[in-house]
């Protein structure tokens, strides 16, 4: 089973890193200091169990892991913390593999025989459970490759059959995320301005009629004009006044 090792704290990935080489049907094949590292390097090294400490700058694990979840096949995921027990109760409530640091040989061992691939649920309730925090990137695959988006890039999410559309400085994406839960997540940033499409408040650039009298939202950075229905009209006046 190949192992990859993600922590931003050299001392501890190191020492985790030493405990997977010694026992056996394990192999060690990466470490990565960071979220962003660990998405790249299970594209390339295919790793089957990531070890992935939680609290990390830019991308934390629990970020991390909800990307990785929308791979075809993703790793299994088990999560290094220090003792919480508010941050215990909450992986214990949603079923999530966890391993207290200091790490012990013996508890490695257990986690990596027991190792699971946790789901979208599970990680989004963690994530709500711990950290009020929405994510700071948006995951968008190319084939096997991850793509993160800023969220603070994003002009738009608009929905389209199956998939969301993400519009952003460098093109157009496609996520398979619901809508609503995008409206739910990033709610404080972005609005609703048709059953369809949420636009960032920030990208805002003006909100102008076409010559059939409909309302039309002008983006920073974005040649489209996207319709505003009359139900989202008075919600997207307010909070651009807001602004």
């Amino acid at each position: 089973m190949k192992v990859l090792v993600v922590d931003d704290e050299s001392p501890a990935r190191e020492r985790l890193a030493a405990l997977v080489e010694e026992i056996d049907g394990y192999q060690l094949v990466g470490q990565a200091e960071d979220g962003r590292g660990a998405l790249e390097m299970v594209g390339s090294l295919d790793p089957d169990i990531v070890l992935m400490d939680i609290r990390m700058p830019e991308i934390d694990g629990i970020e991390a892991a909800r990307h990785l979840a929308g791979l075809d096949q993703p790793p299994a995921v088990i999560f290094t913390t220090a003792y919480d027990e508010y941050t215990l109760e909450a992986f214990e409530a949603f079923a999530t593999g966890y391993i207290l640091k200091p790490v012990r040989r013996r508890r490695l061992e257990e986690a990596l025989r027991r190792a699971s691939r946790p789901t979208r649920a599970q990680l989004t309730g963690l994530a709500a459970a711990g950290d009020t925090r929405s994510r700071s990137n948006i995951c968008a695959r190319l084939g096997d490759r991850i793509q993160l988006i800023p969220v603070d890039d994003v002009r738009y999410f608009r929905a389209d059959q199956k998939y969301v559309s993400v519009c952003h400085s460098q093109g157009i994406d496609l996520i398979d995320e619901p809508l609503k839960d995008l409206a739910a997540e990033f709610g404080a940033d972005f609005v609703r301005i048709h059953r369809n499409a949420l636009v960032s408040v920030r990208h805002v650039k003006s909100v102008e009629r076409d010559e059939e009298g409909h309302l039309k939202v002008v983006l920073n950075g974005c040649d489209e004009r996207l319709a505003v229905s009359r139900r989202h009209a008075s919600d997207l006046r307010r909070r651009l006044k807001e602004t």
